[in-house]
């Protein structure tokens, strides 16, 4: 099928992901059609086709997408230092870095189940590369004596759920700023481990 007249890959592939994602965040994957998706963006269905072999692949690219850059916004911006230091660093990070991408974050945790056995295998070998990254943290301060936590990984995933949970509350313009909010939740994570 020939492309619509004045239709560019490098604007309409984009195009194509912000729709499905904004259409999983709204209805779930399972009821959005790659038909809404093409209508959303203004394309023939079938000109879909040009830019994802089928719905699953559309998820998973989301889903990985996601977690890529995830992991490189925070190789990025992580620094050495103390434990305490660096545990202050995630949780700042974390909070700023998802705020700005609820609906990412929304069908990071609500579809996965909807994902191929093997492409969840790839999405969940990065959301546990990124939860390493925080527990080798944990263990630093452990290790230190800065932090006290009697298992690791349990705190390690009770902190990325709070964290992740500003997303479902937190609105830009609210009562308190984002910065506010990072740092009450930076002296929450800090009691939650002994620091």
């Amino acid at each position: 099928m020939a492309r619509t007249a004045g239709s560019h890959s490098d604007i309409t592939g984009p195009r194509v992901r912000e729709a499905a994602l904004r259409l999983f965040a709204r209805h779930g994957f399972a009821a959005v059609s790659m038909r809404q998706i093409a209508g959303e963006v203004g394309v023939q269905a079938g000109a879909l086709y040009n830019y994802t072999p089928d719905k699953q692949s559309l998820l998973f690219s989301l889903l990985k997408g996601h977690m890529d850059e995830l992991l490189a916004a925070w190789t990025a911006e992580k620094s050495a230092g103390d434990p305490a230091a660096r545990l202050e660093q995630f949780t700042r990070f974390h909070i700023r870095f998802n705020v700005e991408r609820p609906e990412a974050i929304f069908i990071s945790y609500m579809e996965l189940r909807n994902l191929s056995p093997e492409n969840f295998e790839v999405v969940e070998a990065l959301r546990r590369a990124y939860e390493n990254e925080l527990e080798a943290i944990l263990h630093d301060g452990v290790t230190a004596g800065q932090l006290e936590v009697p298992d690791t990984k349990i705190a390690t995933l009770a902190v990325i759920a709070m964290l992740t949970g500003v997303n479902t509350w937190y609105r830009a313009g609210g009562r308190l700023s984002l910065a506010e909010v990072e740092q009450i939740y930076w002296d929450m994570v800090r009691r939650a481990v002994g620091g």
